[in-house]
C-alpha cells in the first residue's frame, strides 16, 4: 500500500475535518477530491462512511458559524474580506446576494455545491439577520448533502475497484500524482479566469478625485450605483445623484441610458467586479462612455468625499 495513502487512512478523519475547516474558513483548497478518496475507502470497509460525514458536518458547522457571527458584527467587510479569499472573487458577492434574496435560508442547501459560494454564503446570512437556529440547521442539512454526494461518488468507484483488482493496483499507484495533477488543473483554471478577467478590465476605471473634480466643475456625470440592496441596508446613502440599477436591469434597459455624457458606475464588490462587468456589457450595446468607480462606494466614503441620503424611489 502507498505510504502516503497508509497514512490518509490511518488519519482520514483529522485530516478531512482539517481540510475542510481551512477550505470553509477562505482558503483556495478543494475539499471534494478528499471526499471522494474517503468515499472509495469506505467501500473496503478502511474507514467508516459516518465518521466521515460526521468530521465534513462538523467542520462545516464550526467554521460556518465562526462566519455567520463576524458577518453579523462587520457586514459587508467580511463578505467582501471572504470573497478577496476566492478565486471567484468577481462574482461571488453578487451571486451569493441574489441566491440569498431568491431562496432565503434554503440557499444554504445548496451554496457549498456553488463555486465561490460556500464560504461567503455564512456571513452573508449573518449580514442579512437570519436567526442564528434557522442558519444552523440548513447549513447542517446543506453540509451532510454536499459531503454525502461527494462521499457516495467515492463508494461508487470504491465499489467498482472491489470488483476488479487489477485497476485496484493500477489506481493505487497513480492516486497521489491524479490528486495532484487534479489540484494544480484546478488553480490554473481559476487563475487564469481571474487574470483574464482582470486584464479586460484593466485601464478603464476612473479614479475617485477625477469624478469629484468633474462634479464640481459642474459637468453633468451619470452616476448608477449598482451595490445589491444588502449592501446598502446599514449604510443607506449614495454618490451624489446616483440612480439604483440592478445589473440585469440595467443592461435590459440599456435603451434608458443616456449616450451624451460620461457615465460612472459603482458597486462594492472586489476588484469592483460588478461595475466592471456591467460597463464592459454596456459597450457591447453601443454604450462607450461608460467606466467602473475605482475603489467603488468604499473607496470613495474613505476619502470622505460627499454622500447623500439613499432615496427608494430611484430603484429601477
Amino acid at each position: 500500500m502507498p505510504l502516503a495513502l497508509d497514512f490518509f487512512i490511518h488519519h482520514a478523519y483529522l485530516i478531512l475535518f482539517g481540510w475542510i475547516v481551512a477550505e470553509q474558513m477562505g482558503l483556495p483548497i478543494p475539499s471534494v477530491p478528499l471526499l471522494l478518496t474517503a468515499g472509495t475507502l469506505t467501500a473496503t470497509h478502511q474507514v467508516s462512511l459516518s465518521l466521515i460525514l460526521l468530521s465534513a458536518v462538523a467542520a462545516c458547522l464550526i467554521s460556518d458559524s465562526i462566519w455567520y457571527f463576524m458577518g453579523a458584527r462587520y457586514g459587508g467587510t467580511i463578505v467582501r474580506m471572504v470573497c478577496k479569499l476566492s478565486f471567484e472573487s468577481a462574482s461571488c458577492v453578487r451571486r451569493t446576494g441574489d441566491f440569498f434574496q431568491r431562496y432565503g435560508s434554503r440557499a444554504l442547501l445548496l451554496a457549498k455545491f456553488i463555486p465561490g459560494l460556500g464560504a461567503v454564503a455564512a456571513p452573508i446570512a449573518g449580514q442579512s439577520r437570519m436567526p442564528y437556529t434557522t442558519f444552523i440547521t440548513f447549513d447542517a442539512a446543506g453540509a451532510l448533502l454536499w459531503s454525502l454526494s461527494a462521499t457516495l461518488v467515492g463508494r461508487f468507484f470504491g465499489d467498482y475497484l472491489k470488483h476488479h483488482p487489477n485497476a485496484l493496483g493500477q489506481v493505487g499507484h497513480s492516486a497521489g500524482l491524479l490528486f495532484i495533477l487534479l489540484l494544480l488543473g484546478f488553480f490554473c483554471y481559476r487563475i487564469y479566469r481571474q487574470r483574464a478577467f482582470l486584464r479586460q478590465i484593466r485601464g478603464a476605471k476612473i479614479e475617485p478625485e477625477e469624478l469629484k473634480a468633474m462634479l464640481d466643475a459642474g459637468e453633468d456625470v451619470y452616476i448608477i450605483d449598482l451595490r445589491h440592496p444588502l449592501d446598502y441596508l446599514p449604510d443607506p446613502r449614495r454618490l451624489p445623484g446616483a440612480v439604483l440599477f440592478k445589473p440585469d436591469t440595467l443592461v435590459a434597459e440599456g435603451d434608458r441610458i443616456p449616450r451624451d455624457r460620461d457615465i460612472v458606475l459603482y458597486c462594492t464588490c472586489p476588484s469592483d467586479a460588478t461595475s466592471a462587468r456591467t460597463a464592459l456589457r454596456l459597450r457591447n450595446l453601443g454604450i462607450y462612455r461608460v467606466r467602473p468607480l475605482h475603489g467603488g462606494y468604499d473607496g470613495w466614503k474613505k476619502l470622505g468625499y460627499q454622500l447623500e441620503p439613499m432615496e427608494q424611489r430611484t430603484v429601477a
